[in-house]
């Protein structure tokens, strides 16, 4: 579905009048300020401006061409930041939610934004379940519209994040998305959005520009003309282009970040590492391979498999000591240190320590021993354990942290090696279920909530790829939804230690360490960036940050006189 002809030029004719321009790996539009990202990296753009795709959909979607309604500022302990909503409210019973929306918003083809288009959208996803990555059709039990600037969510039972999950949901057009035959596979060349950069001026598989919405309602704030996402495969490629001064805004592990890129320009080239969320090993336990399968689903093996890692070793090398090192048995992290529950911890702890000797004696204690004489440990059957360690090609950071791992495993009898597929092909395969062991992440949120529910709930297995483990325990969805089921902080607290205590006691995953938010930019052609001296909100450009939006609206060209 495209624009109307009429609202499509509209929405060009400035652009029309000039050219872009391309120096030095850079597309500009001339006479108009452009800040050049790199949001993800990628092999060759494809255009697909799908808010709801979550394999191929451009990082430029969500948040610039589809705004939020709120945005929860997790540098600013979750404060609402609103949008296309000035309010929310929960009834006394926890079981309705009311979104009061922004008057006046208009899309970018110049049509009214209202309610309706609100109530469409999660309509959509109820019709189409491959859309809704967050399963909210199965806790929102109706959504109604009294008035044009009103939307009442009527929930199937309570749950006090729900205000922070629907506000993740990309609100779409109506009047676009109703025409459209199959929502799934929609490509959205020319997408219709309320956010401040929805004209896409060019685009080729190298690189494309997005450029400001002719009708943004926060036009007065929005000071940046357009954004040029450059095509870059690896974090070495952006190394290259960061350090001549390409890129004005990216998120990158950079070895020895001093040397490479501050020391290529000191006045101007400038980073900020606040702490993140954990990065793990998955363990798939549906492993397509029975040999596999059958050590994956046993915690005896995955407790060797933690214990063979040297987390420290990753941090200090892999990491150039960046990362902060997890030993928390749950895979906790310590950005969230205040919920930890210490019996988990003195039960299960000293699986996530490496200690390579004890993990040869517990493979040994559990019947794993080399049958074949091949060098490697098999099965107490004697079936073969062979498996890969999927690794997104070109995260630097990531693969070499992975080859750690492998070589620990390796160093105790497991036959475990590397391998690097494209960041899509990586994610697809974590989303079906087609690997054996993943380096992956966990979401980072206002509590630790969010990131082991959309990591081992079942209700996200198969819809997402932080959800990849297939390990599903009944107890932990139990305890994850009461945690949701109160606002009482006793409460939550009680559910969370059980949170802890089963994934302790199973170690569905490996912890490895805390990753820092990545976070590079440069000051030679804009100011206003967050930095640890102006924490105004989480400030990496990765899709999934949806304070990127604040990020954006806080910066402006630096004209001449400007200190």
């Amino acid at each position: 579905m495209r624009k109307p002809l009429a609202a499509l030029l509209a929405g060009l004719t400035a652009l029309a009048a000039v050219p872009l321009a391309q120096a030095q790996g850079q597309a500009t539009v001339p006479g108009r300020s452009t800040l050049t990202v790199v949001a993800s990296l990628s092999t060759g753009w494809v255009r697909n401006f799908n808010p709801f795709n979550e394999t191929t959909r451009l990082h430029s979607t969500r948040d610039f061409v589809y705004e939020p309604l709120v945005v929860f500022n997790t540098q600013q302990g979750g404060r609402p930041e609103y949008r296309l909503a000035t309010a929310y409210d929960f009834s006394d019973d926890l079981r309705t939610l009311t979104f009061t929306l922004r008057p006046g918003v208009k899309w970018s083809d110049g049509q009214p934004f209202t309610a309706a288009d609100v109530a469409f959208t999660f309509d959509l996803l109820r019709r189409n379940r491959a859309l809704d990555s967050f399963d909210l059709s199965e806790r929102i039990a109706a959504v109604e519209t009294p008035d044009p600037l009103t939307v009442v969510f009527r929930l199937r039972k309570v749950n006090a994040n729900m205000a922070y999950e629907i506000v993740r949901v990309p609100i779409v057009a109506k009047h676009v998305w109703s025409k459209v035959a199959n929502p799934v596979s929609f490509t959205n060349d020319i997408p219709v959005g309320t956010g401040p950069m929805t004209e896409v001026a060019r685009f080729t598989s190298q690189l494309y520009v997005q450029c400001r919405n002719p009708h943004y309602w926060d036009a007065g704030n929005l000071k940046v003309d357009c954004m040029s996402f450059p095509q870059l495969s690896t974090n070495d490629q952006l190394l290259t282009a960061a350090a001549a001064g390409k890129v004005d805004w990216f998120g990158a592990f950079i070895p020895d970040i001093e040397r490479t890129y501050v020391a290529a320009d000191p006045a101007h080239h400038r980073y900020w590492f606040p702490p993140g969320g954990t990065v793990s090993v998955n363990i798939n336990l549906d492993s397509p391979t029975a040999g596999n399968r059958a050590a994956f689903r046993d915690v005896k093996f995955r407790r060797a498999v933690s214990m063979a890692v040297d987390r420290r070793a990753i941090v200090d090398i892999a990491g150039y000591g960046y990362p902060v090192v997890n030993e928390y048995a749950s895979g906790l992290g310590r950005t969230y240190h205040e919920w930890v529950n210490q019996e988990a911890e003195r039960s299960f702890g000293r699986f996530a320590k490496f200690d390579q000797a004890a993990a040869r004696a517990l493979l040994a204690e559990s019947g794993y021993r080399d049958m074949d004489g091949d060098g490697f440990v098999d099965n107490p059957d004697g079936t073969p354990i062979r498996f890969t360690i999927l690794a997104p090609n070109g995260w630097t950071d990531w693969v070499n942290t992975t080859q750690l791992v492998a070589e620990g495993l390796n160093a105790i009898g497991i036959d475990a090696r590397v391998s690097t597929p494209e960041p899509a092909a990586w994610t697809q395969k974590l989303i079906t279920g087609d690997y054996d062991m993943a380096i992956n992440g966990l979401l980072a949120g206002e509590t630790p909530h969010r990131s082991f529910d959309s990591g081992f709930h079942s209700r996200f297995v198969g819809k997402t790829r932080w959800a990849s483990t297939r390990f599903v325990d009944p107890g932990l969805d139990a305890a994850l939804d009461a945690f949701t089921a109160t606002i009482d902080p006793a409460a939550q607290r009680k559910a969370m230690d059980t949170v802890q205590m089963i994934l302790a006691a199973n170690m569905p995953t490996v912890p490895l360490f805390s990753n820092p938010v990545w976070y590079e930019y440069n000051t030679s052609r804009f100011k206003g960036w967050f930095n640890a001296d102006n924490p105004r909100g989480k400030p990496d450009v990765f899709d999934g940050t949806p304070e990127r939006l604040l990020h954006l609206l806080s910066l402006e060209p630096v004209r001449p006189g400007d200190s």
